[in-house]
């Protein structure tokens, strides 16, 4: 696919961070500094097309308490799953975060036994998701999260209520989706030109696993 010359840019941002970790061994702490730069990055860049947005009488119906886009399938790649489980390690009390895992776990055993389109359709909390409607890891959060701005909450409770015809999807602002995803695809590839293999799983598929390796 060709790529246009704004791609090309934000691909180039995400792999130039990602390089900062592979020059620094590709411990632990380095991945996690990157990625957290990262984040901070698309973060600053979101933050000014909402407030160009809000100049320009461009609805931006995201907000804290609406949860809509939290029940349906979220993905995030390795070092995303690494990010949130040491997040999780040391912000959430060994209690918390046992409920959390155990909650991606019957997620997990739900969703793997549907099929690809099954799975697309499916809606379940996201075992991230507070009781209040908000976000217990927000400033973990994966990018497929920071990304996903809608222009019509009615479009993101249409799509909730019933996903299956090919015009009930969520308005989405396309910018911060195309610019976010070049930036974890350059990550990504950086951290394979030291054999730093990378993945995509779903939020509750990831954190099964991880808290498997990490218990062993």
């Amino acid at each position: 696919m060709q790529l246009s010359e704004t791609d090309k840019a934000f691909f180039s941002d995400g792999y130039k961070l990602g390089l900062t970790a592979v020059e620094q061994g590709l411990t632990e702490k380095a991945i996690y500094d990157a990625a957290k730069n990262m984040y901070g990055a698309i973060d600053g860049l979101t933050e000014a097309l909402l407030a160009h947005a809000e100049k320009e009488n461009i609805p931006v119906d995201c907000k804290k308490g609406c949860s809509y886009c939290c029940y349906q399938p979220i993905y995030a790649v390795s070092h995303e799953i690494d990010y949130l489980y040491n997040y999780m390690k040391k912000n959430f009390s060994r209690e918390k975060l046992r409920k959390v895992v155990k909650k991606a776990e019957k997620l997990q055993d739900v969703r793997s036994k549907l099929s690809k389109e099954e799975i697309l359709d499916h809606k379940a909390p996201c075992p991230l998701l507070d009781a209040g409607g908000g976000c217990s890891v927000y400033p973990a959060r994966p990018m497929a999260c920071r990304i996903y701005l809608s222009m019509s909450v009615d479009s993101c409770k249409l799509f909730y209520d019933d996903p299956k015809p090919d015009d009930h999807y969520a308005q989405l602002l396309e910018f911060p989706l195309q610019a976010g995803r070049m930036m974890n695809e350059g990550f990504t590839h950086a951290l394979k030109t030291a054999q730093r293999n990378s993945a995509e799983f779903r939020i509750e598929e990831g954190l099964t696993i991880i808290s498997g390796q990490r218990q062993k």
